[in-house]
Parts: C-alpha cells; sequence; structure tokens
C-alpha cells in the first residue's frame, strides 16, 4: 500500500477514535441523550471527516513532496477511513442503553487503537508495548478530559 494511504488511513481512523469517543463521553455526561449522542457521531462522521481530509491534503501540499496523485490518496483514505470508522460507534448506541453504548465503544476504539499501535510498531521495527502505551494514555486523557468536562456542562449549565 502506498505511504501516503497508509498515512491517510492511520491518521482518518486514529481521529475517528478519538474525537468520536471524546464527543461521546462528553456528550453522555453533559447531556445523557442518545439523540444527542447519536446527532454528535453523525456530525463527527461527516464534518470532521471532511476537515480532517482538507487537513491532510493542505499539508500534504505544505510538505512540497508529493505528487498530486498521493496527495489525493492521504485525503481519500483520511476521508473514507475517518467517515466510516466514526459511523461504527452508532451501532453501540442503537443497540444499547446509552451508558452501555459508551462502554462498548470505549473498549471498541481502545482495542482498534491498539491493533493500529501494533501494526505501526512492528513496522517501524519499534517496540510495540511502548507505542501502545503512549497512544492509549492519550485515549484515556482525552475520554477522562472529556467526563469532567461534560460533568461540568451538566452541573452548571442546567
Amino acid at each position: 500500500m502506498k505511504d501516503s494511504t497508509v498515512k491517510g488511513l492511520s491518521f482518518g481512523l486514529t481521529s475517528g477514535i478519538i474525537t468520536t469517543l471524546g464527543m461521546m463521553v462528553g456528550l453522555n455526561a453533559g447531556t445523557g441523550s442518545t439523540i444527542v449522542v447519536l446527532g454528535g457521531i453523525l456530525t463527527i462522521a461527516i464534518a470532521d471527516a471532511f476537515s480532517d481530509a482538507l487537513g491532510i491534503h493542505i499539508s500534504e501540499e505544505a510538505e512540497n513532496q508529493h505528487t498530486q496523485k498521493d496527495i489525493w490518496r492521504a485525503t481519500i483514505a483520511t476521508f473514507l477511513s475517518k467517515l466510516i470508522f466514526a459511523l461504527t460507534f452508532v451501532a453501540p448506541v442503537l443497540l444499547f442503553e446509552l451508558s452501555r453504548a459508551v462502554t462498548v465503544s470505549i473498549i471498541w476504539g481502545i482495542l482498534v487503537l491498539t491493533l493500529i499501535s501494533y501494526l505501526m510498531a512492528k513496522d517501524q521495527k519499534v517496540n510495540p508495548a511502548k507505542v501502545i502505551f503512549e497512544h492509549l494514555l492519550i485515549a484515556v486523557a482525552v475520554i477522562f478530559i472529556t467526563k469532567l468536562l461534560g460533568d461540568f456542562i451538566a452541573i452548571y449549565f442546567k
């Protein structure tokens, strides 16, 4: 697979996991509303997928080291991976009570992030445990901070 495609896929998947989980946890804590969380997922899947794809596109152009074909590969891979992966979080929300759906989504996101981190570390011939720990630490920090933010909003703005 071309480097530009791998770059777009890894960025889109990682962003899809972190952004969607953070939004879900924060909205759940702040509102406890299934419809709000579902709306957030759909918004992230569409608007943030376009935003991230444009960000990768501009970043790749700014490096001035890539062909137009490679730039568009990274752009499309970012968009599709972010869109499709963010949409996978819809299923738990439709299948479970909201707090359980958020827990299932966190587990799902952590599993996929672990797999991405492992594959990347193996490809780069570095210690997978260190890479996985670093990436999961960031994910847990995002989840924790957005939970606190959602709690704060629920207390002070309801």
